[in-house]
């Protein structure tokens, strides 16, 4: 179903004449089709949970890219990284915010009984198989490590 939708988004910009955003697309179509040819589903595609997890990396990608591209002080590249990304997690299912995410974190300290900065493992873990690609790993282990400090 994603796969598809992605399909149909590169052919209306191509017909739109937005050039950037069907070669983002494109990188991202290539992409999943390394990904099936990988681990043998090209011909039964991935499930659309398969595709927004590779989303969410590709996501994470452009970002990691354009926080590099400003250290090295070249704003027009970053501005890049950050447009494509905007393309990508459109396609992404909505974030958490912060706050939802610290409150499923405290479910996650109360269920596993953690104590201490020793259990971040299963804390992460737990919230993690929750949230999936709804909630920024990045962000998870930040605040599971101020509450279990």
């Amino acid at each position: 179903m994603l796969e598809q939708r992605i399909d149909q988004d590169i052919k209306a910009a191509l017909l739109a004449g937005e050039s950037h955003k069907a070669t983002t697309l494109r990188g991202v179509k290539a992409t999943l089709l390394n990904v099936k040819v990988a681990t043998g589903k090209r011909d039964t595609g991935l499930s659309d949970d398969e595709v927004i997890d590779i989303l969410a990396k590709e996501a994470k990608k452009r970002q990691e890219s354009a926080d590099l591209y400003k250290q090295g002080g070249n704003q027009q590249k970053a501005d890049d990284e950050l447009a494509e990304k905007a393309m990508i997690e459109a396609y992404l299912p909505e974030q958490l915010s912060e706050g939802e995410i610290s409150q499923l974190i405290d479910e996650a300290i109360a269920a596993t009984s953690a104590s201490g900065p020793q259990d971040m493992g299963k804390v992460i873990g737990q919230v993690k198989a929750q949230t999936g690609a709804s909630a920024d790993g990045a962000v998870i282990a930040r605040l599971a490590k101020e509450k279990l400090q």
